[in-house]
């Protein structure tokens, strides 16, 4: 089984790609810096692991069109597409006064280029018996509960959440998963040295979701496999 990882040179998404890895599957590690993404793959095939690493800079139209073309020409099947890659936790913005550049950033990379990339690859999913497509956001995209503060990063997650609901719905007829998973608080360069949580713990939630089975659940949004509000 093949599986795509996006922003999986270090943190969550390098720990997803070896726990995957570590599962039987053939990874393909994306990272947008090639020297990052080599460093990453050099690390995890000295553990032995089934990994190869693609360039991909999921905010640059061309980057994805070339990824595309390349996994066409290999005549490449996914089984599972990952979207993880993720920028701009800006707490240190308020929605009132925001760096608008920034909003535009993190939107780019949270949620317009994980959508340009699930669309660009629909084609290699429909080819597997059991497609997966699994949106890292976070419990900052969720509305219930939500307050002041990140607005670019809350609100780029949130509009993940929803593309989740909307993938979900149109593609459950064709045995779709689509889920959004929130890894939790998790000691990464975003979440910082005080985190609660490990890398490993966070990355197992990833997993569970990019390895769910036919009987599986679909357009929801989980942490731990369970179920948290939107």
């Amino acid at each position: 089984m093949n599986a795509l990882v996006t922003g999986a040179n270090k943190g969550l998404g390098l720990e997803t790609v070896r726990q995957l890895a570590q599962k039987g599957y053939h990874v393909i590690l994306t990272a947008r810096d090639n020297q990052k993404g080599q460093k990453a793959l050099d690390l995890l095939q000295a553990e032995g692991l089934d990994v190869r690493f693609l360039k991909l800079d999921v905010s640059d139209d061309s980057s994805i069109h070339s990824l595309a073309d390349q996994l066409k020409a290999e005549a490449i099947t996914l089984d599972v597409l990952i979207n993880n890659a993720g920028i701009h936790y800006d707490t240190f913005q308020q929605a009132q006064s925001p760096d608008f550049a920034i909003v535009d950033e993190a939107f780019a990379v949270n949620f317009t280029g994980a959508w340009k990339l699930t669309v660009a690859l629909l084609p290699f999913l429909r080819k597997a018996d059991l497609p997966r497509i699994v949106n890292v956001t976070s419990g900052a995209g969720g509305l219930i509960g939500m307050t002041g503060g990140t607005p670019a990063y809350s609100a780029s997650k949130a509009a993940l959440n929803v593309l989740t609901i909307k993938l979900s719905a149109e593609l459950e007829s064709e045995g779709f998963k689509v889920n959004s998973v929130c890894p939790g608080w998790v000691r990464t360069d975003m979440g910082g040295s005080a985190a609660p949580r490990s890398v490993a713990e966070g990355a197992q939630s990833i997993v569970w979701a990019a390895d769910l089975d036919k009987d599986g659940p679909t357009g929801g949004f989980y942490r731990d496999g369970q179920r948290i509000d939107w």
